[in-house]
């Protein structure tokens, strides 16, 4: 077993809160299905925001969900650079996996599409 990196992202339309944490665990539930993994196989999360996400931690939606309590996860802002994605929450789970990285399904959702086409299935 090797640690894996699961890359995932998604955007909302509005800076509010229950927005935000609904987006967020929508996006790492379809990253853990789609990847066949549980919450004791993840190492860690990080959770980054462009620097219009700030009315709620998505961090706190990922330790609310069942079984997921005790995943260490830590959120910090992207680099702000001109032109790039607004509202976007971008997610890296580190995965204790069999998989091979080719095997490997990241996800990209809403707007965040965008940000990788070539790895769309």
């Amino acid at each position: 077993m090797t640690v894996r990196g699961i890359r995932g992202a998604t955007t909302v339309e509005q800076d509010d809160a229950q927005e935000i944490l609904l987006a967020t665990e929508e996006l790492v539930l379809e990253m853990a299905k789609a990847n066949e993994f549980e919450p004791e196989d993840i190492a860690s999360i990080v959770v980054s925001t462009t620097m219009d996400v700030k009315a709620a931690f998505p961090a706190k939606s990922i330790r609310s969900i069942e079984g997921w309590t005790y995943v260490p996860v830590m959120c910090t802002h992207e680099i702000d650079v001109p032109g790039s994605m607004r509202k976007c929450i971008r997610v890296m789970m580190n995965v204790n996996s069999e998989k091979k990285q080719h095997e490997i399904q990241h996800i990209y959702q809403n707007k965040a599409v965008q940000l990788r086409p070539d790895l769309q299935k």
